[in-house]
C-alpha cells in the first residue's frame, strides 16, 4: 500500500516539479496483533484524518490488552519524503527498512494526511486513559529498553532532527532514524511484548522535488499552484439525534468581501481547520437552515454567520419533491443581508452542484440582494465547486449531483451554431456541384472545325 501511494505521488511530481508544502503529516501505523485495522474504510482521496477518527482507529490499541503504544516522532515530515527519498537511490534507498517493516507487521495503516495539532494531543489523550507507564527515548542509540509487564507503556521516541540543507544530509538522518525505530521494535519483538507503533511528524516539511532535466516541448504551466482538496463537511442537527450528518456541503473556495476591501476567505476555517460553528443547524423534512457561525473573522468582526436556508416541498406539475436553495443570508454585527437564488433546484433525493455561485450575473447561480435587506447591497459572495445537499442523505455522503447549468449551456449553443454554418457550407458546395454540367457538342480533331453559330 505505501509503494503503490509512493508510486502514484512520484509520477505527480515528476509531471509538476516544484516546491511542495502542506499543512498536514503523514501517519503510519503497524501492530504485531493482526486484524487490528481490517475493518477500517478505505482512505479517500484528499481526506484529512481528524482527531475523533484517529482516536478510533487507536482505540483497540489502547483498551484491549496487552497495551503498549510506541511512538516515533520525527520533527518535520510529509508522505512526499518516501517519494523524494526512494527515487533513484538503488541500494542506498533510506526507505527500505520502514518499508520492510510496514509489509512484515501482521497489521498496518498508512494515513496520508493528519492534522499536526492532532499529533501533538495525542500522547497526553492516550496518558489521560489509564495508569501509563511513559517511557521518554530521546535521539540516539538505546543500549536497552526496559518495559514492565504489569501495566501499559506509552513510548515516545524523539528521533534526530532531518538535515534538509541538501539531499545527502537529509538521506542519512532518514537511514539513522529507521535504524533506530528497527532496533526498538526488534527489541520488543524478541523480549515478547506486542505492540502499535506509530511514526509520524510534528509538522510538514517542504520537500524539493527532483527536476527532468530532459528538454520540455510545448507550453509550460509556470507558478501554478496546485491546492490541496479539502473533504466536504458534514453537519448534523444537534436538538435532534436522530438527525446525523442531515446536511452536506462542499466548496473549494467560499469568499465574501464587504464594502469593496474587506474580504474574508472561509475556505480553509470551514473545511480545512473545521473550526466552524454549526450548533445553529437545523433539519427538518420540509426545510433545512445550514448554519456556519466564524469567530474573530478580521476586520473587527466579532462573529459572522453565513445561513444556507433549503427547502424540500411536493410539485404536483412533476408528481415529486423538489429540493430548492432558497437562499443565502449574511449575519454580522447583528445586521442581516439577504441573497435570494435564481435556480438553485434540483429532485430531492439529489445534491445541487453548481460550479460557481455568487452576486455577478456572470456565474452559474446568481445571488440576487434582497431589496428588504439594505444591507445586502455592501457585500459580493463568490463560491466555486459548490455543492450541497439538506435532505435524504444515506451513509453520509452526496447522492447524485444536479447541476446547475441548462441543458442548452453556451458551450452547446456554440457548437450547434458552428455545426449549423458548417452544414450550410457543405449543402451549398455539394448543391453548386450538382449543378455542373458537360457540352453536348465536340471538336472532332479528325474533321472540320465546330462551328456554333451565336444565336445557338
Amino acid at each position: 500500500m505505501l509503494l503503490n501511494l509512493a508510486f502514484c505521488l512520484s509520477i505527480l511530481f515528476n509531471i509538476f516539479p516544484k516546491v511542495i508544502a502542506v499543512n498536514h503529516v503523514p501517519a503510519l501505523l503497524w501492530s504485531t496483533q493482526s486484524s487490528m485495522w481490517e475493518s477500517t474504510p478505505a482512505i479517500i482521496d484528499g481526506h484529512i484524518t481528524s482527531d475523533h477518527e484517529l482516536r478510533m482507529l487507536l482505540q483497540t490499541a489502547i483498551t484491549r490488552e496487552p497495551k503498549n503504544v510506541v511512538m516515533f516522532l520525527q520533527d518535520t515530515l510529509s508522505m512526499e519524503d518516501f517519494t523524494y527519498f526512494s527515487a533513484d537511490s538503488g541500494s542506498d534507498n533510506p526507505m527500505h527498512i520502514i518499508q520492510d517493516i510496514m509489509n512484515s507487521s501482521p497489521s498496518s495503516l498508512v494515513l496520508p494526511a493528519v492534522q499536526p495539532k492532532t499529533i501533538e494531543n495525542l500522547p497526553s489523550y492516550i496518558n489521560s486513559l489509564g495508569d501509563w507507564n511513559v517511557i521518554q527515548i530521546d535521539s540516539g542509540k538505546v543500549s536497552h529498553l526496559e518495559v514492565e509487564r504489569s501495566k501499559p507503556n506509552l513510548i515516545l521516541v524523539t528521533l534526530q532532527p532531518i538535515q534538509r540543507s541538501n539531499e545527502m544530509s537529509a538521506a542519512t538522518t532518514f537511514s539513522e532514524n529507521y535504524k533506530q525505530i528497527l532496533q526498538i521494535t526488534k527489541e520488543l519483538s524478541e523480549g515478547g511484548v506486542e505492540y502499535t507503533a506509530i511514526y509520524t511528524g510534528k509538522r510538514p516539511s517542504k520537500v524539493f522535488a527532483h527536476v527532468d532535466l530532459v528538454p520540455k516541448i510545448g507550453r509550460q504551466l509556470l507558478a501554478t499552484e496546485t491546492a490541496v482538496p479539502y473533504p466536504p463537511l458534514n453537519v448534523s442537527d444537534k436538538t435532534n439525534p436522530n438527525m446525523t450528518n442531515c446536511i452536506i456541503i462542499y466548496a473549494t473556495k467560499i469568499r465574501l468581501i464587504a464594502n469593496t476591501s474587506q474580504e474574508f476567505d472561509l475556505t480553509n476555517r470551514t473545511f480545512g481547520a473545521t473550526n466552524v460553528n454549526t450548533s445553529l443547524s437545523r433539519c427538518f423534512s420540509n426545510y433545512s437552515v445550514l448554519s456556519l457561525i466564524y469567530s474573530s473573522p478580521g476586520h473587527d468582526l466579532e462573529s459572522l454567520e453565513i445561513r444556507f436556508m433549503m427547502t424540500n416541498k411536493f410539485y404536483s406539475g412533476s408528481a415529486r419533491n423538489w429540493f430548492k436553495l432558497e437562499s443565502v443570508d449574511i449575519i454580522y454585527n447583528n445586521k442581516t443581508a439577504t441573497f435570494v437564488s435564481t435556480y438553485g433546484s434540483s429532485p430531492a433525493e439529489y445534491s445541487y452542484h453548481c460550479q460557481k455561485i455568487g452576486t455577478s450575473e456572470l456565474y452559474g447561480e446568481t445571488l440576487v440582494p434582497d431589496v428588504s435587506t439594505p444591507d445586502a447591497k455592501n457585500w459580493d459572495i463568490f463560491i466555486s465547486e459548490f455543492q450541497i445537499q439538506g435532505f435524504n442523505i444515506k451513509d453520509g455522503i452526496f447522492s447524485y449531483a444536479s447541476d446547475c447549468t441548462g441543458f442548452f449551456s453556451a458551450g452547446i449553443w456554440m457548437g450547434l451554431v458552428s455545426s449549423l454554418v458548417l452544414l450550410w457550407i457543405l449543402a451549398y458546395g455539394v448543391f453548386m456541384i450538382m449543378q455542373l454540367t458537360t457540352n453536348d457538342k465536340f471538336d472532332d480533331p479528325k474533321g472540320p472545325a465546330l462551328s456554333v453559330p451565336q444565336t445557338e
